[in-house]
């Protein structure tokens, strides 16, 4: 299955493809560079323009005196609320250091302290001051700016402005590539293919599919849908993280919104509502700096209660030199918006944040789908569970495109087809099992079924050769796509909210396939986006109306009780080769295994 899409008109030959431009991806072609891989980056829009350059707090790593590994695995398992794998967490915490080390040596500054030492800070989830950070509060423009200026000066080929398509395939179902339309700024214009027997996903997210987010117009959920409609299976997709303290703008708007780093908390500022009570104290041990699922549930709640737009966010007592010094990108944000954080509290409000689920890979990023990888947001290596700790974010891009890249250099890009995946589990002598039998089709879902099945209409592709073309979206539904999924997938969630989401997507989804495609838009940039993201949110809205529970960042207030017995399970994502989705629990809360044979590594 393909979106409608003209032929490629040029082509690129590549030992590896690397979609996207941020943490995980910039370093999965340094890496693969080096390790002599001819290597070619695609990015949407420029090198420096996904989410790492808008990241605030910084990237957790146990680099101070008194913290371990084993301290960052247990916080990020506690956040994570059972559903973590814990071999992944453990390769994340116990490689993160070094990793990060590797990042400061490739020419990343951070801050430090006054006897040279890297500056820690604490934030959300966190027992301990592990937050590395950059420019007080401009850690993913500094991380951004090392990472494309290494790219450039070691010649790796890019793609700027350029829209992934659709994943090639070769005879045997194995990765060949992928196509792209070039936005007339790059170096070719329109439609095109780089052919590469290993392809590496590095999209980011999907937060557009909200009308608030603190993504970057670009997170249009790309890399979700392409693996889908290749066959690979997505897991977790319910768990969207919204960060607890945005900037309000007003009830009405929509796009990407100013962050107010969980930084800002970890430094002293608390939560107060408009009478100035600090609401958070009693909510958690850690108050302000719970986990985000529970301090963007508290806020949301006190909302409720006092019939409030927002609540603030008062760190009056730093004072001007602190502003100005330690958080100066936040700063100007806020005063950009006539308010002024030095003499009065700042309001805040949950929006989209970050997705915890995605692509599903093992430890070496391997997904479903032979010869492709997935690492960064996109991916679901398991290191989140339900919910993602502060600043695991970067790290998790940072050591997962390691050790893909590791992969990819020890075996080449021609490895041998992937068995059929089965589960991993945390100990090697533990029996593998197989997924439960317990699998919902789209139609048990409350979804519209039929030959144009699924979260798409479909035609045959006119070359013939038996290949599905999805006809497209028209560009002015994304805000009605956004606007649904803000009504009934937000932060509140129930199985009313959820069932009328899912009747407005699947309305959007038969205004096309019941013209039998004579409403397709034409194929562009926009349409493609706009199609991607309506994919993304009918398979998000079918897997939390699945999860009939709250746990981490999945809110249900017709289930408000986390259940460990019925639900401490992952919900798997995949397209059937009939064209329907199906979403299915797993046996256990052992994370599934793409490759059942492959080494545990460590």
């Amino acid at each position: 299955m393909r979106l409608h899409a003209p032929a490629p008109g040029w082509t690129v030959d590549a030992d590896v493809v690397v979609v996207g431009s941020g943490v995980a991806g910039l370093t999965a072609a340094l890496r693969c560079t080096a390790a002599g891989l001819r290597t070619v980056v695609v990015t949407k829009a420029l090198l420096d323009a996904g989410s790492t350059r808008w990241a605030q707090g910084g990237i957790a790593a146990a680099l101070g005196e008194g913290d371990s590994p084993e301290q960052h695995l247990d916080d990020t398992l506690v956040a994570g609320a059972g559903l973590c794998d814990t071999e992944a967490v453990r390769a994340l915490v116990t490689e993160g250091p070094g990793a990060v080390r590797r990042l400061i040596e490739t020419g990343a500054a951070f801050d430090v302290t006054a006897d040279g030492g890297i500056a820690l800070t604490r934030e959300g989830g966190h027992h301990r001051r592990r937050i590395a950070h950059a420019g007080g509060d401009a850690t993913g423009a500094e991380i951004s700016r090392a990472l494309v200026e290494a790219i450039r000066a070691r010649g790796v080929r890019t793609i700027e402005n350029a829209l992934v398509l659709d994943l090639l395939k070769d005879a045997d179902g194995r990765t060949a590539g992928v196509t792209l339309h070039v936005m007339g700024e790059g170096q070719h214009d329109g439609v095109g293919a780089v052919h590469a027997p290993a392809v590496v996903l590095a999209t980011g997210g999907m937060g557009q599919v909200f009308s608030a987010t603190t993504n970057p117009s670009v997170s249009t959920g790309d890399g979700v849908a392409l693996a889908l409609r290749a066959g690979a299976e997505i897991s977790d997709l319910e768990f969207v993280q919204f960060h607890p303290t945005v900037l309000f703008l007003g009830a009405g708007a929509e796009g990407q919104q100013p962050l107010v780093s969980e930084a800002v908390r970890g430094e002293g500022a608390h939560l107060v509502d408009a009478d100035g009570v600090r609401f958070m104290l009693g909510q958690h041990e850690l108050a302000e700096l719970a986990p985000r699922d529970i301090v963007a549930k508290a806020i949301t709640r006190r909302m409720i209660e006092q019939g409030a737009e927002h609540m603030y966010l008062d760190a009056r007592h730093f004072g001007a030199e602190m502003w100005e010094n330690r958080f100066p990108t936040i700063l100007a944000a806020c005063r950009a918006h006539g308010i002024d954080p030095v003499t009065e509290p700042v309001p805040v409000a949950p929006a989209a944040h970050y997705a915890s689920g995605g692509v599903r890979t093992d430890l070496r990023g391997r997904t479903t789908v032979p010869g492709l990888y997935a690492c960064g947001e996109v991916a679901c290596t398991g290191v989140h569970g339900a919910n993602r700790l502060a600043s695991n974010s970067l790290l998790e891009g940072l050591v997962f495109a390691e050790r893909i890249a590791a992969d990819l250099a020890a075996h080449g890009p021609h490895q041998d087809a992937a068995p059929a995946p089965e589960h991993r589990t945390e100990s090697p002598d533990t029996e593998h099992r197989a997924e439960s039998p317990d699998t919902e089709t789209w139609a048990e879902l409350g979804f519209a079924t039929g030959p144009d099945a699924g979260p798409w209409a479909v035609t045959e592709d006119a070359a013939g050769n038996g290949a599905a073309v999805l006809t497209l979206l028209a560009p002015e539904a994304r805000r009605d796509v956004q606007r649904i999924m803000t009504r009934g997938a937000g932060v509140l969630r129930s199985a009313a909210s959820l069932a009328e989401a899912a009747a407005g997507l699947d309305a959007l989804r038969r205004g096309v396939a019941e013209a039998g495609g004579r409403k397709s838009a034409e194929p562009g940039v926009d349409s493609w986006e706009t199609t991607n993201l309506l994919c993304v949110a009918r398979v998000l809205v079918a897997a939390a109306r699945t999860r009939a529970e709250t746990r981490g960042c999945h809110w249900r207030e017709d289930h408000p009780d986390r259940d460990d017995t019925t639900w401490r399970r992952h919900l798997v994502v995949r397209l059937t080769p009939d064209r329907r989705l199906t979403v299915t629990r797993t046996a256990t809360p052992d994370f599934p295994a793409v490759t059942p044979d492959a080494p545990r590594e460590q």
